[in-house]
């Protein structure tokens, strides 16, 4: 029997082993998942380690866990200012386009692989969620973007997504278990997930907000404590009045990621943190899980699922989700490129081994060979076809500064990034001829890996990034300034109205 120290070292070792990972998946330009998959199956019980491990409850209990923190994590770094206008685009990609991929895939599963037609549906509803998180980490490790509204639509589309995905897989689990289930009940229940969710996502959100602002607590160690309860509540809340509690998990950290609260900054670090490790502990578990020597007999299967998810399904929901949409060929053929394969089929694998379908083996094996070939193809390629299709961009690395503010909450004051670009009308400018607003200050100037302490003297240079702190008026009125030809000099501005 294995004892409790035995336990807690093995459970560090491969914590340690999947942090290091992520070093060398930058290196290699592999995501991180990946290798998290594979250290999970080198421990796991065909493995060097011989690890046994074969709990699909316990497996599933955890995903769900995980993912609620991976989305909000998510949901508080989007910024709603780059998603407003492509809204409709990203819901109709991860409504019509999962819907649309999983039907195709479905069909395709059913039609050449001898599947009824509710478990091939089921199969292609498991597989039809995308994930954004591998596709840039694959780009900041090359140290690359992406042109457009190409980046922000990915990132709006994998965090939502996945509410519809877990649906769709819920809903065929119900009718290979209950073959008399009708349209009309799924319907009813499609529509009470989604507007409970987002619902409770929108109030629940609000509501956290309000009482991270008021309760002050006497220790700051405790508004992390905090945020995790709110992140578990918001999903049971949600889930057990029958809302998706991905979707509202996901809308709550959007809601309080684009509101003020106290100690912003630094808890959105800390769920940043929290989102890598449940990253990695998910993926290490759902290798542990694996048995390398039953993923050869489906091998043929997994790799022509793999193709035609590429070539045919996600395309297929794409240009037909986009149908409308003002986009180029070129960025729709990137988009159906990057629908990689990630931890949410994977999870989901595991629910047919709880809900009792027959063969719930043949399910997880297949998944988890088309995600390990969706990333090791699509995955590692992402900047080569970005590159061909003339979408590739030179990353916008965020500077590390030497100083933070802290929000107390109402304050409408932030700390902002404007960087000086090439053929700025404020290059070649001392700060002192600008026309800043009185409330706007410039704290901090990175130039090239230094910081400069701004006089009004300082001369602004190409490249510069300037460190304001003010309301977000005042920092548009900068950014507008470093734009703007017309509005960049003094004419006759008051003395006690500029920076000295």
């Amino acid at each position: 029997m294995i004892s409790l120290d035995q336990m807690l070292v093995a459970a560090a070792t491969l914590l340690v082993a999947g942090v290091l990972t992520s070093k060398v998946s930058n290196r290699l330009g592999v995501p991180a998942l990946l290798l998290f998959l594979l250290i999970g199956m080198l421990a796991g019980s065909e493995g060097i380690a011989g690890i046994p491990f074969d709990d699909a409850r316990f497996t599933q209990g955890l995903g769900i866990i995980a993912l609620s923190f991976i989305l909000f994590a998510g949901g508080l770094e989007t910024e709603w200012g780059q998603v407003s206008g492509i809204l409709w685009r990203g819901l109709s990609l991860s409504t019509i386009g999962v819907l649309v991929t999983a039907a195709v895939a479905g069909c395709a599963a059913t039609l050449l692989f001898n599947f009824k037609w509710s478990e091939g549906l089921l199969l292609g509803s498991i597989l039809s969620s995308t994930d954004a998180a591998a596709v840039f980490a694959v780009l900041r490790s090359r140290g690359t973007s992406l042109k457009g509204t190409n980046k922000p639509l990915l990132e709006l589309e994998s965090g939502s997504n996945d509410p519809m995905a877990v649906f769709l897989t819920m809903a065929m689990i119900r009718i290979v278990n209950q073959p008399d289930s009708s349209v009309a009940d799924l319907a009813g229940m499609f529509i009470l997930q989604m507007i409970a969710g987002a619902a409770a996502g929108y109030g629940l959100g609000k509501a956290s907000v309000f009482v991270i602002n008021r309760i002050k607590l006497e220790t700051d160690g405790l508004y992390p404590v905090l945020t995790l309860g709110i992140v578990l509540l918001v999903y049971g809340l949600t889930s057990s009045f029958g809302g998706n509690g991905f979707l509202a998990v996901y809308l709550a950290g959007i809601v309080m990621g684009n509101s003020d609260f106290i100690h912003k900054r630094s808890l959105v670090r800390f769920h940043d943190g929290m989102s890598w490790l449940m990253q990695i502990m998910m993926f290490v578990t759902l290798g542990l899980l694996v048995y390398p020597s039953r993923l050869i007999p489906v091998a043929g299967m997994g790799f022509l699922f793999a193709g035609i998810l590429m070539f045919v399904a996600r395309p297929a929901g794409v240009f037909l989700s986009l149908l409308f949409a003002k986009m180029g060929l070129r960025h729709k053929l990137l988009i159906s490129w990057v629908g990689l394969r990630g931890a949410v089929p994977i999870v989901l694998a595991t629910f047919p081994f709880v809900a009792g379908v027959p063969n719930p083996d043949l399910y997880f094996n297949v998944v988890f060979f088309v995600v390990i070939t969706s990333v090791l193809l699509q995955g590692t390629s992402i900047p080569l076809v970005a590159g061909w299709l003339h979408l590739r961009a030179p990353l916008a690395r965020k500077r590390a500064y030497p100083l933070e503010y802290v929000s107390r909450g109402r304050s409408r004051n932030d700390l902002v990034d404007v960087p000086v670009p090439e053929g700025s009308p404020v290059a070649g400018r001392q700060i002192v001829d600008l026309k800043l607003p009185k409330s706007a200050l410039i704290v901090l100037l990175g130039r090239n890996e230094d910081f400069i302490v701004p006089r009004g003297s300082t001369v602004l240079q190409p490249g510069d990034v300037m460190l304001v702190l003010g309301q977000n008026s005042d920092v548009e009125t900068v950014r507008q300034l470093v734009e703007s030809p017309d509005a960049a000099y003094t004419d006759s501005v008051p003395e006690d109205e500029v920076q000295r």
